[in-house]
């Protein structure tokens, strides 16, 4: 029932459950009714249901599923078992995947939310086989740097795609963004040529880290000082679930189409100013 599908949204799966529990209930408790075809709110049924499970937002989303058992004439049992079942996929979907908002710049103290530069760094400690990170502005912001030494020392894969100079036209100024990364032995560093892209505007804007397909951070921080620490930027952590994993398999695919090629940065002294102007495409 499109219904149910609705006051999943709004009751979330615990007191989906309930309303199952209130329509077919254990032995020894009252049934909300025994009979499919009885009009809804008959004897006070209904209103007692919604009562019981729903606040002042959702008692509509329950109302609806009420009258549509009544108007599909779905017994009790029936309705009950369905809705747990709903209830119950619904919550292991829930479980998979955990999202947090992150924030860079000044914070709040009424409003509790994640710091970029906590949660990249969380991020990088965690990762234990393949961290991928993806930023269009990069200035050697030390803790990251030290991090991902760290984090190749004990075996993970790191890679980074980085914009150019070239790409990003005059949106960027200063140092390569990939000599951000020159002193890391080991980094992996990739860039989107600009003969693969389709008009001279296009950039490298994405700004995420994906760490062993299971923590996805997508940001609008650049990988900077600025940006993890300075500046007013959004983003959020994904924990589980999908969009991890299918982050990291767009960026591989793109690598093995050709899309995304590597990037040679010959090491030396990185740029004395953690900082990068960076001027919006």
């Amino acid at each position: 029932m499109a219904a149910v599908a609705a006051a999943v949204r709004e009751l979330g799966p615990t007191r989906l459950g309930q309303l199952a529990d209130r329509i077919d209930p254990p032995a020894g408790q009252v049934r909300e009714g025994t009979d499919p075809t009885a009009p809804s709110g008959s004897s006070g049924q209904d209103a007692a249901t919604v009562a019981a499970v729903a606040g002042a937002s959702a008692r509509q989303a329950v109302q609806a599923v009420l009258a549509a058992r009544r108007a599909e004439r779905i017994a009790p049992v029936p309705a009950a078992v369905y809705l747990r079942g709903v209830a119950a996929g619904y919550g292991l979907r829930a479980q998979e995947s955990q999202v947090e908002a992150v924030w860079s710049g000044p914070g709040s103290h009424t409003v509790p939310v994640r710091a970029t530069a906590r949660v990249l760094m969380e991020l990088v400690t965690e990762a234990t086989t393949e961290l991928m990170l993806m930023t269009y502005a990069a200035r050697p912001y030390p803790p990251l740097l030290t991090a991902l030494d760290t984090a190749i020392a004990r075996g993970v894969a790191v890679s980074v795609v980085v914009e150019t100079l070239q790409g990003a036209g005059s949106g960027l100024a200063g140092s390569e963004p990939a000599a951000a990364f020159a002193q890391v032995r080991g980094i992996d560093l990739w860039h989107w040529p600009t003969a693969r892209r389709p008009r001279p505007g296009a950039r490298m804007h994405a700004k995420i880290a994906v760490a062993d397909r299971r923590l996805l951070l997508v940001s609008s921080a650049n990988l900077t000082l600025t940006g993890v620490e300075d500046s007013i930027e959004a983003g959020l952590l994904v924990r589980g679930g999908i969009p991890p994993r299918r982050a990291a398999e767009h960026v591989h695919a793109l690598r093995a189409s050709g899309e995304l090629a590597r990037l040679a940065v010959s090491p030396g002294p990185p740029p004395t100013s953690t900082r990068q102007r960076e001027t919006p495409p």
